[in-house]
């Protein structure tokens, strides 16, 4: 196979903006590549390969190899990448396979130039390109048939990869076009943008729950994940962690117990200049028991560092003293003026929410595999962030991030864990000590307790309505660690409205919500202490996940206060007035859909049992998915909670795969209950104390509650589903919780000690 670099592919891959080239044959640049493992990879290099775009190749015998550009941790985005690019081109599916694209600069996004996963975009952001990308090689393919057959190409059909002639009979397979060489037509950008595309109505493939592409090599084992990796001569990296999270240092390492333990190399100190990781060591052996084995044998000294007094209530006290600074935090909303309609307000209300830390804990946990072949360095992981991790791990080897392949693998969860590349720097600066390839596994315990977790938010949030139950204004201060400014990046940061400088919008997104209030303030704080103690990174739904916490467990609040039922009360917010137009009215559907799903207000409900509603514009404003959901909860006398059902509507779009949809907003729906009710990392002296899953309790098989989904799709442009049902799920239940007993809850996760206080008051 030719050998190639492959760096970053966009979070967006806008074909429209590039030169389109079709009929080329593969070039790339030579620096010792080796070819991504992933679903017939192979085939991408037959050297008679047409490839009408990056971002796919059709071989000779016509099978359609689509290069994933998004890391593929379940979701199946792969498949739904094919499933795009087979709708327009005209394929059968029979026909697609899928490979991960690595970090090669052909696929480099002119605009954003990173290859991210995040954000529920995938889809959403890529789904023109592709479908451009589709249609463009079977124009250039029918071209070439017409040639070849001596026909107009006006009067030919695609259809299960066979272009026919009706009127003559005459027909060429995909498969006989490509061996033919008769496919040379090449787009520019203003004609692939101008190539028009199916409607909705013309769907054949989307919107049918075709098989998914992966699951074949996941079930038989073929698939490789990171885990997966051997590399010939490789040895084994175990990483021993401080009990400080973040900011301790090695003050000594006695190896002299490691020694003892059969085929031990190596002690290395991880000396970071990327700043990711603080206090590190690695114990390197022959095989990854003997490294367990020589870590534990290691005897260190740390200095604690600055943070190692430090625990959540001292993260909590200092986000509640810099809420209280009138000057603190920048304005990522600033509508009208609240403080003047708080003075006229017939009524205002006040209430405090927070949320705890929360760890992703992915089922594979965290590894990477470094080998130096001369002066390149293969990095075999998978991760969400390509164009970061290269950089991270070409710092953590101290060369030019061009002279790092990255080898993308099957990720065995990400759920935001894997934008962040920790787990690249044991392994590179091992092997570089070690002068041999080496991987590094975390154990649980390294996992949990050097998590980039979901952070501890408090929020403050005032609302007041006039004499007619109307609300008019809204304060909300959201303070927490910014975990999308630790990276660094400037481009992911937003413009204060204050024009007070760049504020790290992926902790207030949401908190811009879609009703009309026509004054109305958010204000973004960091709170730099947890901010360095507890390092922050996106965990699925990121800031909508305690944002909406906030704002729709405040609505209910104000709908009860103003004495009107919560539902109705949102249907009347949601008028789509101003910059609210379009969103709203969605929004009020998915709303409406939900409420007549779960039978919301039509049925008598048991003493001790309520429903609740939320609806959410998950995740940003600009890319939202509208999603609504009604909890059906029991409350006991002693204030413990069951969750009984959850229904969930949500407006996608365009729908391209049902079942995985399907899939995705269940699964999300879950996680956002285990967030709500079970969820809770604490920190103790510096240290994350939980360290397993007998202390860190994820929502068990038992807890599931019947989950029911209403899919909208209503032919607009596709949105992302993986992350919005996260977010709209714990507001929910707080809301059910509250019709079912009267209690109020405003911290996550939810307990039956806090039920049965709010009970009694």
């Amino acid at each position: 196979m030719n050998e190639h670099v492959k760096n970053v592919t966009p979070e967006t891959t806008d074909l429209s903006r590039r030169s389109f080239l079709v009929g080329t044959v593969a070039t790339g640049l030579v620096l010792g590549y080796v070819g991504v493992p992933g679903i017939d990879s192979a085939a991408a290099a037959a050297p008679a390969n047409f490839e009408p775009s990056v971002w796919y190749a059709i071989s000779p015998d016509g099978l359609v190899t689509v290069t994933c550009g998004k890391a593929d941790m379940g979701q199946h985005i792969a498949s739904t990448m094919a499933q795009i690019v087979c709708e327009e081109l005209g394929a059968k599916w029979s026909d697609m396979r899928v490979s991960l694209a690595s970090n090669d600069p052909k696929f480099n996004d002119p605009v954003l130039g990173a290859q991210i996963t995040g954000g529920s975009w995938s889809t959403m952001m890529n789904f023109e390109a592709m479908s451009r990308a589709g249609a463009a090689g079977r124009i250039a393919l029918t071209e070439g048939a017409a040639a070849a057959m001596g026909v107009p190409a006006s009067e030919l059909v695609v259809r299960d990869s066979m272009i026919v002639h009706p009127k003559s009979k005459k027909q060429m397979s995909f498969a006989e076009v490509v061996k033919s060489g008769k496919a040379t037509k090449t787009f520019t950008p203003d004609e692939l943008k101008a190539i028009k595309l199916k409607t909705p109505d013309q769907y054949t493939m989307i919107g049918v729950s075709v098989p998914q592409l992966d699951i074949p090599s996941k079930t038989n084992g073929t698939a490789k994940y990171g885990i997966d990796v051997m590399l010939p001569g490789m040895a084994y990296g175990a990483v021993v962690t401080p009990p400080v999270r973040f900011g301790a240092t090695v003050k000594s390492v006695d190896d002299s117990g490691a020694k003892k333990v059969p085929g031990f190399i190596k002690a290395v100190t991880l000396d970071d200049k990327t700043g990711t990781t603080s206090g590190w060591v690695v114990a390197v052996a022959s095989t990854y028991a003997n490294a367990k084995k020589a870590a534990q044998a290691l005897k260190i000294a740390y200095d604690g560092g600055p943070n190692a007094k430090l625990s959540s209530q001292s993260l909590l006290d200092e986000a509640k003293r810099l809420q209280a600074l009138e000057d603190s935090g920048q304005f990522f909303v600033k509508d009208g003026d609240p403080d003047a309609a708080f003075g006229s307000a017939a009524k205002v209300l006040e209430a405090e929410y927070t949320t705890s830390i929360n760890i992703h804990a992915p089922l594979e946990p965290m590894n990477a595999t470094a080998e130096f072949k001369g002066d390149i360095l293969h990095i075999y992981s998978g991760n969400q962030f390509a164009t970061r991790s290269g950089a991270i791990a070409a710092g953590a080897a101290g060369i030019d991030p061009k002279f790092v392949v990255m080898h993308q693998m099957w990720l065995g969860g990400g759920f935001g864990r894997r934008l962040d590349a920790d787990m690249m720097i044991p392994a590179v600066q091992a092997a570089k000590a070690v002068g041999k390839p080496v991987k590094v596994i975390y154990s649980r315990e390294n996992d949990m307790t050097m998590d980039f977790s979901r952070p501890l938010t408090y929020q403050k949030v005032k609302a007041g309505v006039d004499g007619d139950g109307k609300l008019i204004a809204i304060s909300h201060d959201v303070v927490s660690a910014w975990p999308t400014a630790r990276w660094g990046i400037p481009d992911f940061l937003t413009p204060s409205v204050d024009k007070k400088g760049p504020l790290d919008s992926f902790t207030v997104n949401g908190a811009d919500f879609f009703y009309t209030v026509p004054n109305h303030y958010v204000r973004a704080i960091k709170n730099e202490l947890a901010h360095n103690a507890t390092p922050s990174g996106q965990l699925r739904s990121v800031a909508p996940g305690w944002t909406f916490w906030a704002v729709e467990s405040m609505i209910d609040e104000i709908a009860a206060a103003a004495g009107k039922d919560p539902a109705q009360f949102r249907i009347s917010l949601l008028d789509g007035a101003g910059k609210n137009d379009g969103g709203a009215q969605r929004l009020r559907n998915t709303l409406l859909a939900a409420m007549g799903l779960s039978g919301y207000g039509t049925k008598q409900l048991p003493k001790g049992e309520g429903m609740g509603v939320a609806c959410v514009s998950s995740q940003e404003r600009q890319s939202a998915s509208w999603t609504a959901c009604v909890a059906h909860v029991a409350v006991a006398p002693s204030g413990a909670v069951t969750v009984k059902k959850l229904t969930v509507a949500t407006d996608v779009g365009t729908q391209v795969h049902p079942d995985n949809i399907r899939a995705q907003v269940e699964g999300a729906a879950l996680w956002g209950l285990s967030l709500a009710m079970y969820e809770k990392a604490t920190l103790k002296d510096g240290g994350i104390e939980q360290t397993n899953f007998d202390s860190y309790t994820p929502l068990r098989m038992s807890q599931t509650p019947e989950v029911a989904v209403a899919v909208i799709a209503n032919g607009e442009k596709a949105t992302g589903v993986g992350e919005p049902a996260v977010t709209v799920v714990a507001p929910a239940i707080g809301n059910a919780i509250f019709n079912a007993s009267g209690a109020r809850v405003r911290a996550l996760p939810i307990t039956a000690e806090a039920v049965k206080a709010s009970m009694k008051a």
